[in-house]
């Protein structure tokens, strides 16, 4: 590590550049998930610079998930997992949501979701076709009063043929922008007369199609799905 922690030199914006450096070293792979970084007296004299500088500097790091403080044992290099970045994606999301938003969402979802259903159909195990048709019986008997439920088990169909890409990179693009859409889903189920029973038919020729593995189909069939909500969006959006 001796290459790592060397001397930064500039004073002006010390505690920038060491995050930098130690990020970088993260990037780079010279510093492994897991590793142990050395102690805070060893890094100061390693940089050359005051331990404010490098606290401040290993506080950003911190904050931003990338090394993790452990009372009493030292600090070592996080492991970033594929809910760290779906929870960042998310939080983002949730903080720029508004009705321009929710359109481009919608386009993003027109644009990839019939290519996932393809390779939903693919890969699937038969895990998956089971976790696809539990996720709809219970949204066909959920109690249709429950509209918020009802919009949950909807997305979380959606999430289940996600997953069954076994493509993670799916999974990191679409969870977050699902997480969002119940907002107006539970609109929808509310006030659209026989929207619900819609969604479930386009749900069973989905499992139909993804189970036997008709690719096409597969894709097909959530195309028209998602033309018809993008119509149903486009008619209430203003309204929600």
């Amino acid at each position: 590590m001796d290459n790592i922690f060397q001397n930064i030199g500039n004073k002006q914006t010390l505690s920038q550049k060491i995050e930098r450096t130690i990020e970088n070293a993260i990037r780079e792979k010279k510093l492994a998930i897991g590793s142990k970084l050395p102690t805070e007296r060893e890094m100061c004299e390693s940089f050359g610079v005051s331990r404010t500088a490098l606290r401040e500097a290993l506080r950003r790091l911190s904050a931003r998930g990338l090394i993790i403080v452990q009372k009493g044992s030292g600090m070592y290099v996080s492991a970033i997992d594929i809910k760290d970045a779906i929870n960042s994606l998310n939080l983002y999301y949730d903080l720029k949501f508004d009705k321009n938003l929710l359109r481009q969402f919608i386009e993003v979802r027109r644009f990839f979701e019939p290519e996932i259903s393809m390779l939903a159909a693919r890969n699937r195990t038969e895990e998956n076709i089971l976790e696809l048709e539990t996720d709809f019986y219970e949204f066909e008997n959920c109690d249709p009063d429950n509209t918020q439920r009802e919009a949950d088990l909807d997305n979380r169909f959606h999430l289940t043929i996600v997953k069954s890409t076994s493509n993670p990179i799916m999974q990191i693009t679409m969870e977050p922008i699902y997480l969002l859409l119940p907002r107006m889903r539970n609109y929808i189920y509310a006030n659209i007369e026989g929207e619900k029973m819609y969604t479930l038919e386009s749900h069973r020729q989905l499992i139909s199609a993804i189970k036997d593995q008709r690719e096409n189909d597969a894709r097909e069939i959530m195309l028209a799905h998602l033309l018809r909500t993008q119509e149903i969006y486009d008619k209430y959006l203003d309204l929600f």
